[in-house]
């Protein structure tokens, strides 16, 4: 199952910073950050609690770039 969500990054490094984060957490399946578009698009592993992992994506998000934010 896929879900786009609406980011808000200063540049495309951290964007790709925010990808990498995201990819790693548990849950996620894959995940794609569109700089210019300011979305992020994750799809979730069979089973996974969708509002769980998302948190944790936020969390490993501002680990990585701390002025980021992922809207949930």
């Amino acid at each position: 199952m896929k879900d786009t969500y609406k980011i808000e990054v200063d540049c495309a490094n951290c964007a790709n910073k925010m990808e990498a984060a995201a990819r790693k957490t548990d849950g996620v399946k894959a995940c794609t950050v569109n700089f210019m578009t300011q979305k992020m698009v994750v799809e979730f592993s069979d089973g996974a609690d969708k509002a769980a992992v998302m948190q944790s994506v936020r969390k490993n998000c501002r680990k990585v770039e701390s002025d980021c934010e992922v809207f949930i």
